[in-house]
């Protein structure tokens, strides 16, 4: 490489596309997981790039390492109600329920149980 002559920062643009497809699928746990801890190491290592002189895009690099993280939150929190809801005495009961339901309206009267035992 030439004196200033910089090189792409690839992994900056990476970092910030992986960082929005983790906010827009944090839902998910492929989408806000692994996408954003994707992001959120592209990110780290194309800013030391650029930090380094080595590459342009810090900021987009910053940005998508801050967006990986903000999906991986996302995406934790999703998963932490989850987990509370499906370990639930209630889900419990609807899951029981539904197990010994013989018709469509025994298992829809089983579904309106469940939603008036979360809401109370």
């Amino acid at each position: 490489m030439t004196p200033g002559v910089r090189q792409s920062n690839g992994l900056a643009i990476a970092a910030l596309v992986l960082g929005v497809a983790a906010l827009l699928l944090f839902w998910t746990v492929i989408g806000g997981v692994v996408l954003g801890v994707l992001a959120v190491i592209f990110g780290i290592i194309g800013a030391r790039r650029a930090r380094a002189g080595r590459a342009p895009h810090k900021g987009i690099a910053i940005a998508g390492a801050v967006l990986g993280v903000l999906g991986v939150i996302a995406s934790g929190v999703i998963i932490a109600i989850g987990a509370s809801i499906w370990n639930s005495d209630e889900f419990k009961s609807f899951e029981d329920c539904v197990r010994n339901a013989d018709s469509q309206s025994e298992r829809d009267a089983c579904e309106r149980d469940f939603e008036r035992d979360l809401n109370n």
